[in-house]
């Protein structure tokens, strides 16, 4: 029995001398300094959502390039597409800061329903329909009673309702006596750019579109052939949307658009400015 004692601490001392020794090697060089570990912050941009007609794409494209370089640390993510449609959005309770029409109906419907705020809405520009066809045309259409013909089979306008450019082509067109006519050959598009693509591609014999929509055609794909009268004026409005939480940035992107620098912009891109 003494032996076996003998043998256990002999054992206990064994290990309790391994044991410093790997206390040692895991911290050679321990201190009472504490290390504290540092981070840092990044800064995340305020965005406002900026949602307009289709036939904006282009000079709001570049105003909202001038908006951020003239407020830094606010990005503004654009959203275009038919008036119509975006306005359902705006109804359906999308996170959109502003709304810009291409007509004034679509922009009313959420006035009516205080979607947007009213006092912050502004008109800040008109347009003009106009008649295009493919440049390879052989039709020799040179006005909207040409469209009667039995040869011309297509035409293209957005659809009623929805996109303000074809409201406005169905009432040129029924103006005109045209309408009954012409109503089994159209094509009907989503917005103002799908005609526009339809025409460039030659897929319809002719389309109507904004002037300002016509100016972005491809080079050498399409012909204007004449502006096209309307009743309606094509005016565009754009206002703050009541549910915005960034209030005083979208008030801002108004006035950019209805200042002198975004109707300058508007100008370089056909837009009539507002008076």
């Amino acid at each position: 029995m003494k032996k076996k004692l003998l043998i256990l601490s002999a054992l206990f001392s064994l290990f309790l001398a391994i044991g410093c020794v790997g206390n040692k090697s895991e911290s050679p060089n321990t201190t009472d300094t504490p290390v504290t570990a540092t981070t840092s912050a990044i800064a995340v941009p305020e965005a406002i959502t900026v949602s307009g007609a289709a036939s904006l794409t282009e000079a709001f494209t570049n105003i909202a390039s001038k908006f951020e370089k003239e407020n830094p640390g606010t990005k503004v993510n654009l959203n275009f597409g038919s008036s119509g449609n975006l306005r359902m959005q705006v109804e359906g309770g999308a996170p959109v800061d502003v709304f810009a029409s291409a007509d004034e109906n679509q922009i009313n419907i959420l006035s009516n329903k205080s979607f947007i705020i009213n006092s912050s809405r502004k008109d800040f520009a008109h347009n003009s329909l106009v008649l295009i066809v493919p440049k390879s045309s052989t039709l020799n259409i040179t006005n909207i009673t040409d469209l009667a013909n039995p040869n011309v089979q297509k035409i293209s306008i957005g659809n009623p309702g929805t996109v303000p450019v074809g409201d406005y082509s169905l009432l040129a067109l029924t103006e005109a006596g045209l309408w009954s006519q012409l109503k089994n050959k159209a094509v009907l598009a989503e917005d103002v750019k799908q005609v526009l693509v339809y025409v460039e591609r030659g897929d319809v014999d002719a389309g109507f579109v904004y002037l300002t929509d016509a100016k972005t055609a491809q080079p050498g794909t399409i012909k204007i052939v004449t502006s096209v009268p309307v009743s309606t004026s094509i005016s565009y409005p754009i206002a703050v949307v009541s549910s915005s939480t960034h209030k005083e940035k979208a008030q801002k992107f108004i006035d950019l658009v209805t200042g002198k620098d975004g109707q300058d912009i508007l100008n370089t891109y056909g837009f009539v400015l507002q008076s």
